[in-house]
């Protein structure tokens, strides 16, 4: 579900490193709210990140 319909941004993986140095699996999701945009010319549910809409790609259906 994380994962914006606009630009693809999704989970990605990595390792957290302690300052101790133990390392450990870790995710960083993106920002992504369920919203209701205009799509195809008809409004409808979509997710979009934060960075989309704040940037315009999305046109928000009132």
């Amino acid at each position: 579900m994380a994962k914006c319909d606009f630009c693809g941004k999704d989970v990605k993986f990595g390792i957290q490193v302690s300052h101790s140095h133990r390392r450990s699996n870790r995710t960083w999701k993106p920002n992504v709210k369920r919203v209701k945009a205009i799509v195809n010319g008809s409004p409808c549910r979509v997710y979009a990140c934060t960075r989309c809409m704040r940037s315009g790609k999305v046109e928000r259906a009132v």
